[in-house]
């Protein structure tokens, strides 16, 4: 009597005989693809370090998560990738200062001090802010500083406004912040950390 080989039906068999192997068998296959995709990836682009806790980037689109709202009764200087807009019709946003302050909890940076913030802005629909903010050392980002601002010759008086979280009233002036990621703010990986990697892409 002839046997024939059934390649196909012989791994049917063995894979619906052995089930606990075959998944552990895949799961490292697919573990070992990973970690080689992933080696050739950091090895030849820059990837972010994923360590780091704060970078602009991440204070920036904090900011952007509030409105600042005018008051019913009413020191770092960057420039900053952060565009305002207003609920009035008839609020200029040139030459518009806005002073307020922040919990450091507010902007995801722990703690509770309190963190000064002015941004001023110069003309109308201007992607870039000038933001001072006074807040202790340790709560900010100390790599990758944005530009100093420049020279402002204008003295404007900050409007003084509140953070809120709730929808303002129909009266109220509020002013909401829009941050963009700018590439060369955000912590990436060494050259020296990105190595780590090469030895997977020799196994």
């Amino acid at each position: 009597m002839m046997g024939f080989w059934q390649p196909g039906t012989n791994l049917r068999d063995y894979v619906s005989q052995n089930p606990p192997l075959v998944t552990f068998f895949l799961c490292l296959l697919t573990l070992a693809i990973s970690f080689i995709c992933f080696s050739s990836y950091s090895y030849t682009h820059t990837v972010p370090n994923p360590d780091t806790v704060k970078d602009w980037n991440h204070l920036l689109s904090s900011f952007s998560q509030h409105k600042l709202c005018v008051q019913a009764n009413a020191s770092l200087s960057e420039l900053v990738p952060l565009s305002v807009t207003t609920n009035s019709n008839s609020g200029s946003l040139k030459n518009l200062a806005l002073h307020t302050a922040f919990k450091a909890s507010q902007l995801h940076l722990g703690g509770t001090e309190s963190v000064d913030v002015t941004l001023e802005f110069w003309t109308e629909n201007e992607s870039y802010t000038c933001l001072t903010i006074r807040a202790p050392a340790h709560l900010l980002p100390m790599k990758l500083f944005p530009p100093e601002c420049p020279e402002f010759k204008k003295n404007i008086s900050p409007l003084h406004v509140e953070v809120s979280d709730k929808k303002p009233a129909a009266s109220q002036t509020c002013y909401s912040l829009h941050s963009q990621d700018d590439p060369t703010l955000t912590v990436m990986l060494t050259q020296e950390e990105r190595n780590v990697a090469e030895p997977l892409m020799d196994t």
